[in-house]
């Protein structure tokens, strides 16, 4: 009897667990929609506010590991800049590019096409990832950095993301809306731009866990229940749009 106990046990837990999990994903995707619905001042903050969270929490890390507080500033410098540029073009790709570059009020896109042609690629990175790295496993990336990802996991969240931006490629929605219509080649750089952005996901990825385990730790936090910390949900998403940050907005500022 004790085994039986011992073994039924833990399913209370992880169901539990299963439903925080899903009630925080809930409420942070219904935030994130309401933001960028409302745009403007409104997404500004809750953007400002997410970054914020991240610096914390960064900062949190780097004094886990690093030796000597000149290395702890030069690690706030560095995550000051790199979270800074990709909350920019978080604000950006909402309110336009002309918003940073001081040409006054400059409209970016709409809040769906934010969402499904920005946004939802790096989602379907994590999704595949999860779903394939589960379901066929094999050889780890990098298990000192991050035992649980896969080669698996990779090509299945390059292949969910190739898939989101085909289907906004080929249905004109968002930044594809500028090239009307479709055709092989535009498929195939869409494909390219899926792979892109999920090698630059993963990284974002795998950065942050090579942090955490330097300073020692799980989660970067607590604040989201059953998912840890803010960074740990937007690990991937900093990263790409840090990348976009520097395609976009540094060469038209120094054309400007």
């Amino acid at each position: 009897m004790a085994d039986d106990k011992s073994t039924a046990a833990p399913h209370p837990k992880g169901t539990a667990d299963l439903a925080v999990r899903f009630v925080s994903a809930i409420a942070m995707i219904g935030l994130v929609v309401i933001a960028l619905w409302l745009g403007g001042w409104v997404w500004i903050g809750f953007v400002i506010l997410l970054a914020g969270l991240v610096l914390w929490e960064w900062n949190l890390l780097a004094r886990g590991f690093c030796k000597s507080p000149v290395a702890e500033v030069i690690w706030q410098f560095f995550g000051a800049i790199y979270v800074g540029a990709a909350a920019l073009a978080m604000i950006a790709v909402r309110n336009g590019w002309g918003f940073l570059l001081g040409e006054g009020a400059s409209l970016g896109y709409g809040p769906w096409p934010v969402l499904f042609a920005f946004m939802a690629p790096i989602v379907a990175v994590d999704v595949g990832a999860y779903f394939f790295g589960r379901l066929i496993g094999g050889p780890k990336i990098a298990p000192s950095i991050s035992p649980s990802k896969t080669w698996a996991g990779f090509v299945g969240g390059a292949f969910c993301a190739a898939l989101v931006a085909v289907a906004v490629e080929a249905t004109d929605f968002g930044p594809a809306a500028a090239m009307a219509g479709f055709s092989i080649g535009s498929l195939l750089g869409a494909v390219v731009a899926g792979v892109f952005i999920a090698v630059i996901a993963q990284a974002g990825d795998f950065f942050e866990s090579w942090m955490k385990r330097r300073a020692g730790v799980k989660d970067s936090s607590n604040l989201i229940p059953g998912h840890g910390g803010v960074f740990d949900r937007l690990d991937g998403f900093i990263a790409v749009f840090f990348i976009l940050f520097l395609l976009a907005f540094v060469p038209a500022f120094v054309g400007f």
